[in-house]
């Protein structure tokens, strides 16, 4: 049977993205679950036939960047704030649902190794935000809700991966100590948290010397890669390395590069993590599709089943997990300001209801070893990642589908905390520049005229800002746009016309398209 080439399977899933972006904007389906069912439908034709992938390389490449970006957009302000809610979540529901999902497989399967048990439950404890945020990020939810479930997303793989590795090693050697394994989380988390500190210091003071724009984004790339082979090097946290690196990056680009190098890291960073994203969810439906070919049928059907059973079961630990803590949690500290989700129980269900598996599990189940230190296989390897497959894709199915509707159903109100310092901030901003106006205006090389039509746009844009972003002042921002657009057409037709090169199109049309970005109300 031939495989795939590289070149036809690079095509074949750039079709399926564009494909499934375009039509999953139309649909009441997450889109992760598009990109898994399309896997497994390309899974089931005929001639094709996916290598095998190597665990080590799954971990490497998908999950650095991931866990850097999803760090870098995190608001480390919030996250501080929530980080009860988040430490709970993060660390105390991994570890419930790690053993309620041991136990329970040992109870369906009782030949399984307790250590096999163990590393099944750690694999599917922690839930993807990418999948949960492809859903929710579109619909009107509580900030609060977002900032909880990324933040637990950031930690709790953490968590799970050192539960995990812990459990693999004692599998593949027969040797377990849980004293070692307590000073290794510690130890594992608190050097890995330094590593990420020290990437991130040294990729901000590379920033600062550099003035080449592709250098710089090239660098932002490069980052997360590094702290996690650092981190993988010293047999620490990699995970913990990332996250640490991606906030520590977050706090202190903006003064380390220029706004084209900014603009140009975040289109880039964009594409990154939505390819990742989009390829890890194919390659789950692809893996699903060969397995099903591989297993004998009675092997298949009862991983199956034990898969969907975990699913329901790591569903019904975080609803009971999430309402339980969360009051304790209230009543513990009764009378001082907690930032949890305790007082609005829409908020608290939401919560609880959004634990869609994803790209960490998928990536750990893979990243088994085929083997055992004495040359046997890692037993029940396959049905492990059956299993895993099972219970994420029951989560995205069940959780995917039925979030929407509840959310709509829920009718949240919007917030405007956030309106509020916006416009403080925009004030504060327009004042400041003000000032740097009337500094800059004495000295000898400031033409007076340019300083008045500055302060009239000044006086504009405050006025504008103070009554709202969305109020058009006079059909400035209208008119302003048809003016760009004709400019635009202009160089487009001296482009074609032999009258500039497109170099020079190029370097016009960004200054166009960064000012009509600026009239845009999202800007």
């Amino acid at each position: 049977m031939p495989h795939f080439s590289p070149i036809l399977f690079g095509l074949a899933f750039a079709t399926l993205v564009v494909a499934l972006t375009a039509f999953g904007r139309r649909l009441p389906i997450p889109a992760p679950l598009l990109q898994v069912l399309a896997g497994l439908a390309v899974g089931f034709v005929p001639g094709v036939e996916m290598p095998t992938l190597d665990p080590d390389v799954v971990f490497f490449v998908f999950l650095p960047p991931i866990l850097w970006a999803a760090a870098f957009f995190t608001s480390f302000r919030e996250f501080t704030a929530n980080r009860r809610a988040i430490g709970g979540l993060a660390i105390g529901l991994v570890l419930a649902t790690t053993a309620v999902v041991a136990v329970l497989i040992r109870m369906l399967i009782p030949d399984m190794p307790w250590a096999v048990a163990v590393a099944l439950g750690a694999i599917v404890s922690p839930p993807d935000a990418v999948a949960a945020t492809a859903v929710v990020s579109r619909l009107p939810v509580p900030g609060r809700v977002i900032v909880i479930l990324e933040g637990e997303s950031l930690v709790n793989d953490a968590s799970a991966l050192v539960l995990y590795r812990t459990a693999v090693a004692a599998a593949v050697t027969g040797a377990f100590s849980f004293g070692e394994a307590l000073v290794r989380f510690f130890l594992d988390a608190g050097v890995g948290v330094l590593v990420g500190l020290a990437v991130g210091w040294l990729t901000i003071a590379v920033a600062r010397r550099t003035r080449d724009e592709l250098a710089e984004t090239v660098l932002t790339l490069a980052a997360p890669y590094a702290a996690w082979v650092l981190a993988e090097t010293l047999h620490v946290s990699a995970v913990l390395a990332c996250v640490a690196g991606g906030l520590y990056a977050r706090r202190h680009l903006s003064t380390a590069v220029g706004p084209r190098s900014r603009i140009q890291s975040r289109a880039v960073w964009d594409l990154l993590v939505f390819t990742l994203n989009a390829l890890i969810f194919i390659l789950l439906g692809l893996q699903f599709a060969e397995l099903m070919q591989r297993s004998g049928v009675a092997a298949f059907d009862g991983a199956v089943k034990y898969g969907v059973l975990l699913g329901v079961a790591v569903m019904v630990v975080r609803l009971i997990w999430v309402p339980v803590t969360t009051i304790c949690r209230e009543s513990l500290h009764r009378g001082r300001m907690v930032t949890s989700t305790a007082g609005n129980w829409k908020a608290m269900f939401l919560v609880s209801w959004t634990s869609m598996r994803g790209i960490v599990s998928l990536a750990t189940a893979f990243a088994l070893p085929l083997t055992l230190d004495n040359g046997a296989r890692f037993p029940y390897r396959d049905e492990v990642i059956i299993m895993t497959m099972c219970v994420i894709l029951v989560t995205l199915v069940v959780q995917g589908l039925s979030l929407a509707p509840i959310i709509r159903a829920f009718k949240f109100v919007p917030e405007v905390a956030h309106h509020e310092e916006e416009q403080i901030a925009r004030q504060e901003a327009l004042r400041r520049a003000a000032e740097a106006l009337d500094d800059a205006s004495r000295e000898p090389w400031a033409d007076p005229a340019d300083v008045e039509w500055l302060r009239t746009e000044l006086r504009d844009r405050q006025h504008r800002h103070k009554h709202g972003r969305h109020v058009n002042h006079g059909s400035r921002s209208r008119l302003r746009s048809h003016m760009l657009d004709a400019e635009r057409r202009m160089l487009l037709r001296l482009r074609n016309e032999g009258a500039i090169s497109d170099e020079v199109l190029r370097t016009l049309e960004s200054e166009i398209d960064l000012d009509t970005l600026r009239l845009s109300p999202s800007s």
